[in-house]
């Protein structure tokens, strides 16, 4: 059995799996035999994945409604057979100074990128925990270590998924239930799309997220971070004295990264589309 024969044969759901990461992880994980379902609350683009890359399921999936998030596991499991792993990936990241924030859209952050992950995760474990067996990865971000302008209710819901995710990894040890966080950088998504890195760091590609996501599954951990240099200036910038690494940070144009340099002509679309909720 080669390194990754263990993913064939599992039942992965992944949320937000229209395009993005939840696209290339669903789409590596399916060439290595997993069995995949994806999710996402854009009809259309659902469809449009599903049957491009023949996935064994797809649907409408809103994560934020309950009866919509325990009808779409069920019905995965009729079809398919019991969920050996949920990737809570479905995300949004709205830009601009929190002034200047809606409060619906201030409430549509948090619904998706928490409470979203809250009730993904506990539907999952409804059915994994008979079973003594699953894997539940929640997809977080290097903003949940950090700060940054622009990003203030994006920053406080993901490291909500991180408080939220190594909680129920310590809750649930012994049980047979592994939980995992996967931190990306600024990815070359349609979520980043207009925004350029911070000085020397480049954003990751999808397939890299995927990557780290198909070696957790095949080895799992409590946490990952891509790509490894942004993972690293997180983690050291974590341990230095605050205004040591807010200069820094000012230094390599955290500061306005997702603020005035940002290309509003090139994220047009992707604003609208999140601030409309057809994300």
């Amino acid at each position: 059995m080669t390194e990754f024969g263990t993913i064939r044969g599992k039942v992965v759901v992944i949320t937000g799996g229209a395009r993005g990461i939840g696209l290339a992880t669903a789409t590596a994980l399916q060439r290595l035999g997993a069995r995949i379902a994806i999710g996402d609350v854009d009809e259309t683009a659902v469809k449009e994945s599903g049957t491009a890359r023949e996935f064994d399921h797809y649907g409408r999936l809103d994560v934020t409604d309950q009866q919509s998030f325990a009808n779409f596991l069920d019905e995965v499991e009729r079809q398919l057979g019991p969920i050996d792993v949920l990737i809570n990936n479905a995300g949004i990241m709205p830009t601009g100074k929190l002034i200047d924030e809606p409060d619906a859209l201030t409430r549509r952050i948090l619904d998706i990128n928490v409470y979203g992950v809250i009730l993904g995760s506990k539907l999952a474990l409804e059915r994994m925990l008979p079973r003594h067996s699953g894997h539940v990865v929640n997809i977080a971000s290097l903003a949940g270590e950090t700060h940054i302008p622009g990003l203030a209710t994006y920053n406080a819901s993901k490291h909500a998924v991180l408080g939220f995710t190594d909680t129920l990894r310590e809750e649930y040890r012994g049980s047979g239930v592994s939980f995992s966080s996967v931190l990306p950088t600024l990815t070359n998504t349609d979520l980043g799309s207009g925004v350029t890195a911070p000085k020397l760091l480049r954003p990751a590609e999808p397939q890299e997220i995927a990557e780290a996501i198909t070696k957790l599954l095949v080895q799992p951990r409590s946490k990952v971070r891509i790509t490894r240099v942004a993972g690293v200036f997180s983690q050291v910038f974590g341990l230095m004295p605050q205004s040591v690494a807010d200069s820094i940070g000012r230094a390599m144009g955290s500061q306005r990264a997702f603020l005035d340099d940002v290309d509003s002509g090139v994220r047009k679309a992707y604003e609208q589309r999140v601030r409309t909720g057809t994300e």
